[in-house]
């Protein structure tokens, strides 16, 4: 006979259920404001890289506007 597995589900490290979605769209804007500002296709990919990342820049200026 063969032994039934169980399936161990872990709980979500996230408090909120929509960060992911919230995230999603953001780099989507990200993508489609970097992209649309690109004048070759270079620019174009370099943008979508950064679209990938834009919570970094986010930050990045917020510490530099609050002179942190």
């Amino acid at each position: 006979m063969k032994k039934e597995e169980k399936c161990v589900c872990l709980p979500s490290k996230s408090k909120s259920p929509y960060g992911g979605g919230f995230y999603f769209l953001g780099m989507v804007g990200a993508a489609i404001y970097y992209i649309g500002s690109a004048a070759t296709f270079g620019a174009g990919f370099i943008g979508f890289l950064k679209s990938l990342v834009w919570p970094a820049f986010l930050v990045y200026e917020l510490l530099m506007y609050l002179g942190a």
